[in-house]
């Protein structure tokens, strides 16, 4: 049951997409509230404004400029996006990597040269698969896969 529940909750489709903005748009919500009842008419108070920093303007002829609204949008912009931020987006990024699977090392994805017929081959192999000449495989390559250096076998 739990292993389900974790399976969805680490899982990105649609389904997790919509609720987490239906949960966004009623944060944003509480968040803009609490914006326009505290921390708008406490800057509208500390720049002299009535105290509703949300209704300030400037006119230019006949036009107004509600400057107050665009600010208070940012700052409940910046609420939201920090409260996000810190108490959905790190610990979710911590979960995953506790979760995470450790994807297993492909011992034919290092390559290098044949010194023979300069064609690209894995690292660890011990014959080139286009000319069939016998090589050394790298060390380091070895070390990585758990193997120990062996000596090339003789001909024959």
């Amino acid at each position: 049951m739990l292993n389900g529940f974790k399976d969805f909750i680490l899982r990105g489709n649609v389904v997790s997409m919509a609720i987490g903005l239906a949960v966004g748009s009623a944060f944003t919500a509480v968040v803009t509230g609490f914006s326009k009842a505290f921390i708008t008419p406490l800057i509208g108070l500390a720049t002299g404004s009535v105290g509703d920093f949300s209704e300030a303007k400037f006119h230019v002829g006949k036009t107004i400029f509600p400057y107050g609204l665009a600010i208070s949008a940012a700052i409940a912009f910046v609420i939201t996006a920090a409260v996000l931020y810190f108490c959905i987006v790190v610990p979710m990024t911590k979960v995953q990597e506790r979760f995470a699977k450790e994807e297993a090392k492909d011992v034919k994805s290092e390559k290098r040269d044949c010194p023979a017929c300069f064609s690209e081959i894995p690292a660890i192999a011990t014959r080139c698969a286009h000319c069939t000449s016998e090589v050394e495989p790298v060390a380091s390559a070895l070390e990585a896969v758990g193997l120990e250096k062996t000596p090339v076998p003789a001909q024959r």
